[in-house]
């Protein structure tokens, strides 16, 4: 079939307009840029997180984009039942879903970042089981919950947030000196993830879903030093040793995983399934 040069122009390609986006974490780092870049590519943002920070960052994006453009729900992840019914409910209400990104992690002491507890000797069964509820079983009830719609409709794109520690171990030497560390859990249950999104790309792919893995590298948390147990500051030890790990030679920012996120939930990558995209400053290529 013959396209015209309008239909392989950018704004056509990567269009999300018409389309609806469930977002778990939106009120956090990378899930604000996220949200303000489905918002401003066309799409209406279900918007799911925790932190009261959520309805303020909603009130922002409604005043830019229009209240019928972004739907907020406050909601602990953690109790199942809970996650469950709200995906039932959303199903149910939208018009259609068409793209959903399971971006949310717990980032802190109790899934065992950045304290003693959380190494590799000293790790609990708390942790993990956070972890891997966090990791990779909150995408397993959203996806089964919301993409059965998607199913419905033989239509959709799921994106799982990973982290290049899903391919690749941290490196002690990173960490050496600093109070900052990297639990075992967290890399497990990315790697979980990466698999649970081949197998959903596999199994769904005759139905039109489709189901990718982004990789985030280093994307220091250095906005929220207030509020979050996971930010450190640019010019910390940590984060220079970071940026020498990289052949970019810095670590990277929020919307340089927008590109990524526009591709994989736009038609432009409407041939492209049960791949993870490695965004990472070429970390993982060396």
């Amino acid at each position: 079939m013959a396209l015209t040069a309008a239909e392989l122009k950018l704004d056509k390609l990567f269009s999300l307009e018409g389309k609806t986006a469930v977002l778990t974490g939106a009120s956090g780092f990378l899930g604000r840029t996220f949200a303000l870049a489905l918002l401003a590519n066309g799409a209406r943002v279900v918007a799911l997180g925790r932190s009261d920070r959520l309805k303020k960052e909603a009130k922002q994006w409604s005043s830019e984009f229009g209240q019928s453009k972004i739907s907020v729900a406050q909601i602990d992840m953690y109790d199942v039942a809970s996650l469950n019914f709200l995906c039932d409910k959303i199903a149910a209400e939208e018009k259609s879903i068409d793209i959903l990104v399971n971006n949310a992690h717990e980032l802190g002491a109790s899934t065992g970042f950045n304290v003693p507890e959380g190494s590799l000797e000293n790790s609990t069964f708390d942790q993990w089981q956070r972890n891997l509820q966090g990791g990779v079983y909150w995408a397993v009830q959203t996806t089964q919950h919301l993409g059965m719609r998607m199913k419905q409709q033989h239509r959709g794109s799921i994106i799982n947030i990973a982290t290049m520690y899903a391919s690749v171990a941290p490196r002690p030497q990173l960490y050496e000196g600093t109070a900052s560390l990297n639990p075992p859990g967290y890399s497990a249950s990315k790697a979980a993830l990466v698999a649970f999104t081949r197998y959903t790309a596999s199994y769904w792919g005759r139905d039109g879903v489709r189901a990718n893995c982004i990789s985030p590298g280093p994307f220091s948390n250095t906005e929220d030093l207030a509020t979050s147990q996971n930010a450190v500051t640019e010019d910390s030890p940590f984060v220079q040793r970071l940026r020498g790990y990289t052949v970019l030679d810095r670590i990277g920012r929020p919307h340089e995983l927008v590109g990524a996120l526009l591709f994989l939930a736009s038609d432009a990558s409407s041939y492209v399934t049960g791949q993870n995209l490695n965004v990472d400053g070429g970390w993982t290529a060396v």
